[in-house]
């Protein structure tokens, strides 16, 4: 997908963030977009992670996916549309130069222009549903090694808990990711795949949360805050007009500014302080139901700063 000229982002960051699913249905003119998109954002750092519709990234599903085709694809319309395995990838390779970089599981360690430091913790894999990519058995779960003094953990799916509710109303979120947040509480995390969970909520962590954290053990409610979600937007039956008045308020606010923005600076009202909040973003921004309210979030938080040379 791309931005419409009115939705394009115009304000500068130091980073830009994408939480997966660069296209639909990975193929090598999707994937050309979505580096478009990203080159277009005024961030001179844009970090991306695959998502399970970019099943291309994830060689071994590309490959069983072909395979197991019926009836059997055409190899040269395969490698027309999707690309050689590893195609794909070689693509982000070629965008380093405009900043961007594409980030396998694991950590990642980066200096930016202002001079900080940032630690970010990436991983694409989320519960199997369907033949897609990076995806692992629910049941069996799957293992994100997150290190303490990461800043931001980006991941594609949420975790269970927090701002991953289906239309459905089920938690769709993986518990084993929520507990390897949970255990090292970093400043942010954000993430997408639940679409209709978008939003941000400001979460106080309890001081001891067990041996395996959930959302009922972790997170102190009464001391958390949600700060938007899709509910307060999206028009309701239930509405009064006073309540309709002000989404229509709020949406022409995001609209003007193209974005919603947060801020959690020492400054700032709700200071963000590595072990005791961590602020989770779905930023699930492609709207099942059509509806242009899903907009990119900016997020103002402190870093330290990196050590001179000696």
């Amino acid at each position: 997908m791309d931005f419409s000229p009115a939705d394009r982002p115009l304000q500068p960051a130091d980073v830009a963030i994408h939480c997966g699913d660069l296209t639909d249905g990975s193929k090598l003119d999707e994937f050309r977009t979505a580096i478009q998109l990203l080159k277009d954002i005024n961030a001179p750092l844009k970090l991306a992670i695959a998502g399970n519709h970019d099943f291309t990234m994830d060689i071994v599903a590309f490959e069983k996916k072909v395979a197991e085709a019926t009836p059997p694809l055409d190899p040269v319309l395969v490698a027309k549309e999707y690309g050689a395995p590893g195609e794909a990838r070689q693509l982000f390779e070629e965008a380093k130069d405009a900043g961007i970089m594409f980030l396998d599981e694991g950590t990642h360690h980066f200096t930016l222009k202002s001079g900080a430091l940032l630690t970010v913790y990436a991983s694409p894999y989320t519960p199997a549903l369907g033949a897609w990519g990076f995806q692992y058995h629910p049941e069996r779960g799957h293992e994100f090694s997150i290190e303490r003094g990461v800043d931001i953990v980006i991941t594609h799916g949420p975790p269970k808990g927090v701002t991953d509710y289906t239309y459905g109303r089920e938690r769709a979120g993986c518990s084993d990711l929520f507990a390897a947040v949970a255990r090292v509480r970093p400043l942010i995390h954000c993430f997408g795949h639940i679409h209709e969970g978008w939003g941000a909520k400001l979460v106080s962590w309890r001081q001891d949360c067990g041996q395996q954290p959930t959302h009922f053990t972790a997170i102190d409610n009464g001391k958390s805050t949600p700060l938007e979600k899709l509910a307060s937007l999206e028009p309701s039956r239930f509405d009064t007009q006073e309540d309709t008045e002000h989404k229509l308020k709020k949406l022409e606010h995001y609209k003007q500014r193209r974005c919603c923005t947060t801020s959690h600076c020492a400054e700032d009202e709700h200071p963000l302080e590595h072990g005791k909040q961590t602020l989770f973003i779905n930023a699930s921004i492609f709207s099942s139901e059509g509806l242009p309210v899903q907009r990119l979030w900016l997020v103002d938080v402190d870093l330290p700063r990196a050590r001179p040379a000696s």
